[in-house]
């Protein structure tokens, strides 16, 4: 791509949502902490909240990101994959950078991809050998540690045939932090027959902007799971993840698990794209506002006779504020194809509050139990130590709330 096509990319808006103006953050990085360990104890709490183990019991490799830079990318021995910053590994493997880098994102989507691609790459290199299955999840951390701060990563992941990984992707801002900037261009390569679980985890400041651009290109018989957890108060995302199953038999599953309490907006969505027969994908949302403002975007296109995919956008609203809007889209290119939706905003049915306090729950008691069921963050390719951590935040969060 060239270097005008980019600044010219620069000029435009985002595809969706409100722009932001890049020039009142800093993105230079003259001052960062030495470690990992140098965190403070709120910053390793938070970082605890969002999967992250900074002792890694349990883990297969680690890499954490502060700001822009990388402080820490280790692998256990014997782990056969590869794992480093991105800049470090476009002068290293200069032959995959040919074959990878901007291949599945295009650094002219907009004007965050644009200054992610003309700037020093940071971001994680993550490449599992052919055949591999990693038994233990990889850790991943992007965290911002200074007030003002324009945060840019630039992710790249490459799964060989036949291989499996499972990666927990924890983002995070200090307490300290209030206003920021965070970009994050991840792609991701699913080879034949292998199996990608990526579980990112949330938990910004109050007035921190997001703004991730994914795209996952999947091979023939490839497995992509990405499963999305949101529960804390954060100014202003916006993410529109893509999978497109480039493969017969391509399996994809995307599940989401939002909260947005009061002075939030999430637009979040995901589409999947099926371009081929055999091809099948799944998108579940669940949303629930406490007086923020949920737009929830979900897309099937079928490309290809013989698909199946199914989107499900479903919203529960627990505040007289705030709002939640479904949109889905179906786009059918053949006549034998099989896409299907179902989408329900709305609030909790007093007949199902009666029904359990009339079993012996009080109010709170029967709201917090309807709750949880609707949020469903059993979900498949989480690991149970994550799993049990976001059952706990919901139910701190219930309590604090008063349900």
């Amino acid at each position: 791509m060239e270097k005008n096509n980019l600044q010219a990319a620069l000029q435009k808006q985002a595809a969706f949502g409100a722009d932001l103006d890049l020039k009142k953050f800093d993105d230079n990085n003259d001052v960062h902490l030495q470690s990992a360990e140098d965190l403070s104890a709120s910053g390793k709490a938070k970082l605890e909240k969002v999967g992250i183990d900074l002792q890694e019991s349990n883990r297969s490799a680690t890499f954490v990101q502060v700001d822009n830079a990388q402080l820490k990318s280790d692998v256990k021995p014997e782990t056969p994959l590869t794992l480093m910053n991105t800049g470090l590994a476009a002068q290293k493997y200069p032959d995959l950078v040919e074959k990878y880098w901007w291949h599945a994102v295009k650094p002219d989507t907009d004007k965050y991809t644009a200054i992610t691609a003309l700037e020093k790459e940071n971001g994680y290199f993550i490449h599992v050998r052919a055949g591999a299955k990693i038994a233990f999840p990889l850790q991943a951390c992007v965290f911002m540690s200074h007030e003002e701060q324009l945060q840019r990563v630039h992710n790249v992941v490459i799964l060989e045939e036949g291989s499996e990984l499972n990666i927990i992707s924890g983002c995070a801002s200090d307490e300290a932090v209030e206003h920021g900037v965070h970009l994050g261009i991840s792609e991701m390569f699913v080879g034949k027959n292998a199996k990608l679980s990526f579980t990112m985890i949330h938990n910004w400041g109050h007035n921190v902007a997001v703004r991730p651009r994914t795209v996952t290109l999947v091979a023939e018989g490839g497995t992509y799971i990405s499963n999305y957890v949101c529960m804390e108060k954060v100014k202003d995302i916006q993410m529109y993840p893509t999978v497109r199953l480039q493969g017969k038999g391509a399996v994809a599953r995307l599940n989401s698990v939002l909260v947005a309490p009061p002075g939030s907006h999430m637009d979040v969505g995901g589409k999947a794209v099926l371009e081929v027969p055999g091809t099948r994908a799944e998108i579940v949302t669940r949303s629930i506002s406490t007086g923020g403002e949920i737009i929830n975007r979900g897309n099937l296109t079928g490309d290809a006779e013989n698909i199946k995919a199914h989107l499900e956008c479903h919203g529960l609203m627990l505040s007289n504020e705030g709002y939640i809007r479904a949109i889905p889209e179906l786009f059918a290119e053949t006549g034998n194809s099989e896409l299907s939706h179902e989408a329900a905003v709305g609030r909790i049915a007093p007949e199902e509050i009666q029904y359990l306090m009339a079993r012996g729950m009080s109010e709170e008691e029967a709201t917090a139990t309807i709750v949880r069921g609707f949020l469903n963050v059993n979900i498949e390719g989480l690991p149970a130590t994550l799993s049990k951590k976001i059952t706990d935040t919901l139910d701190a969060f219930q309590m604090n709330k008063g349900m």
